[in-house]
């Protein structure tokens, strides 16, 4: 089988933020003193002139500002970086180019800024509207900060925003989940994201648990009553952990969960490449220090790491993905992706239809069941590697 090259997108990282959350085991660094802003476009510049070579001539179709919190940078820094890329990739017309946003940095004009530079689509990690969780949680901001910060945005122009919300914080009732998503609904986002809060290791959480997280139980029941009213309020549920409102999926994480290609520039920013010539998956990831990536960006020692994905191995890869998506996967495009024929995987998929976890039609197209979905990391765990 021939690996085809599926679409590309462009991940960018912006480590810092005001103050580390408790439960974030993401590649973020507290904010001590005044920011390098330009260096830091300096060094993303040079990191992706470093990887130009390996996506030369192809089409970026979505960009992500991740952190961090990337709405610590003004907008004229978000408007320098990309104006470079673009001149050094080639930007799909109308391109989704996403912005996190925490609530406690917004500003009045800030917004009107990011949407000038090219910004279309925000991400607020809004989390509860509940001030009491906020303050378990570690969040800088409150719930009116939250209403106001997404009310600017608006007023700002954007009508393509993600609210991210968590579920099963401390202290937490089902009575108070669902408001936290009423309270969401009614600001009228084309997305949502609702995930359930987790202990991750090397997290305070993890040290020092948290009292009152409610338990596997109380979890499931909040869970289904957010969905049912997430759906009610006209969200199809895509993902996992997402909804969105007709024609407002999210276009560079869908990209993600199809196996597609990404290049990804800044501290610590992990990227997968299809290497056609080789016929073989690159995953390449920066080093994770801010002020080491500043010293090193663009050159080698910048790099952390380098894995060509072994065939065995890519499987599972594949379906780490693949399954968390609602609309499943085509075998010919498991084929097309991993450039490994459908019978590398076809006494996996079978145990999967087996225990009613996957259902595969006569066309060749792979679905996870209701039930599959409940199981997402047990049908995943089929497709391990001995």
């Amino acid at each position: 089988m021939s690996l085809v090259t599926p679409p590309l997108s462009l991940y960018v990282h912006l480590p810092w933020c005001v103050r580390k959350c408790p439960y974030c085991d993401f590649n973020s660094h507290e904010q001590k003193g005044a920011l390098p802003f330009a260096a830091y476009v300096d060094a993303l510049i040079a990191d992706l002139d470093q990887d130009l070579p390996l996506a030369w001539g192809r089409v970026v179709h979505s960009v992500f500002f991740g952190g961090g919190t990337p709405s610590l940078f003004p907008a004229d820094a978000i408007d320098a970086f990309l104006q470079q890329a673009s001149a050094r990739l080639r930007f799909a017309p109308g391109l989704e180019i996403t912005l996190e946003t925490n609530p406690g940095t917004a500003e009045h004009g800030r917004f009107e800024g990011y949407r000038d530079a090219g910004v279309n689509r925000l991400s607020f990690g809004i989390q509860s509207f509940d001030d009491d969780c906020l303050k378990r949680l570690g969040r800088i901001h409150d719930s009116r900060e939250a209403d106001a910060a997404v009310k600017l945005a608006q007023d700002a122009g954007f009508d393509n925003i993600n609210l991210d919300l968590m579920y099963a914080l401390p202290g937490q009732t089902l009575e108070m989940a669902v408001r936290d998503v009423e309270r969401a609904i009614a600001l009228q986002p084309a997305h949502l994201s609702h995930y359930q809060l987790t202990l991750e290791p090397n997290t305070v959480f993890a040290a020092r648990p948290p009292q009152g997280i409610p338990d596997i139980d109380q979890s499931w029941d909040i869970q289904e009553a957010c969905q049912a009213r997430i759906a009610e309020a006209g969200f199809g549920h895509y993902e996992v952990s997402s909804y969105a409102k007709p024609g407002r999926q999210c276009a560079h994480n869908l990209n993600y969960w199809r196996f597609g290609d990404y290049l990804g520039i800044g501290a610590g920013a992990h990227g997968k490449l299809t290497q056609g010539a080789s016929q073989s998956i690159l995953r390449r990831w920066k080093v994770k220090h801010p002020a080491e990536y500043l010293v090193k960006a663009g050159t080698p020692a910048a790099i952390g790491g380098d894995e060509t994905l072994a065939p065995e191995r890519i499987p599972f890869d594949y379906m780490l993905n693949l399954l968390r998506l609602h609309e499943g996967f085509a075998l010919a495009s498991f084929e097309a992706r991993t450039g490994l024929p459908r019978a590398a995987i076809a006494p996996q998929l079978d145990a999967a239809v087996a225990r009613g976890w996957i259902e595969v039609d006569d066309a060749g197209h792979a679905t996870p069941t209701e039930l599959g979905r409940r199981f997402t990391n047990d049908v995943v765990e089929l497709f391990l590697a001995d």
